[in-house]
């Protein structure tokens, strides 16, 4: 059984599917074992502690910069012996040496299809945002495993989604998350826990 420690930021919506997810058997060889949160107070600690997962707060605010809290985060992560560190609306982007020290093993999911609307500053509404100025008839979601390049690492599955003429950058990311998010981050988790991706080349091949 596959520890899973997810990182949070909010509300935890991507937690809540994953939750859902592994209460409901689809996630079979995986167990979520902590929830490590960069701020206290918000919503995904309360969902974790709804359901009787261990929860830590690492906050980055106490740190002087992304170098110490990447090296603080490290050290956690090797405490709770994750095999699988899942990004869920997680906001700070963490150093080389975190991915370095979980090689494929670390997973995020971003609300487009890579390689569209991703990279530095694309987060959020930012991206839905984009995509409608764009006037792009389809958007989506992407999970890919987390490298030193911001939503630069091996695609793992994406889901596309319609944009509609009356679109809000709001109603678009709902389509989204509804969508594509909470149905491919725990396909993604699932087959991780199942031993069926590998990385061949810079590119996951899912089995």
């Amino acid at each position: 059984m596959k520890k899973i420690v997810v990182l949070v930021s909010g509300g935890g919506t991507n937690l809540q599917a994953l939750i859902d997810a592994q209460e409901s058997g689809k996630i079979k060889n995986g167990k979520i074992t902590c929830v490590i949160s960069s701020k206290p107070g918000v919503y995904a600690l309360e969902r974790a502690k709804n359901h009787n997962i261990p929860t830590r707060v690492l906050c980055r605010k106490d740190y002087e910069d992304i170098a110490s809290y990447s090296k603080a985060m490290v050290q956690v992560l090797k405490e709770e012996e994750a095999d699988l560190v899942v990004y869920a609306g997680f906001m700070t982007i963490l150093d080389e040496s975190v991915c370095n020290a979980f090689p494929n093993k670390m997973m995020n999911v971003h609300p487009a299809l890579i390689p569209s609307f991703c990279g530095k500053g694309f987060y959020g509404l930012h991206v839905h945002e984009a995509a409608l100025e764009k006037g792009v008839k389809l958007t989506g979601a992407t999970v890919h495993f987390v490298t030193e390049v911001c939503d630069g690492g091996p695609i793992i599955l994406q889901k596309a989604v319609p944009v509609e003429n009356s679109d809000t950058p709001e109603t678009l990311q709902k389509r989204v998350m509804e969508q594509a998010e909470w149905q491919i981050l725990p396909q993604a988790v699932a087959l991780f826990c199942d031993d069926r991706i590998t990385v061949e080349n810079g590119k996951a091949i899912v089995r």
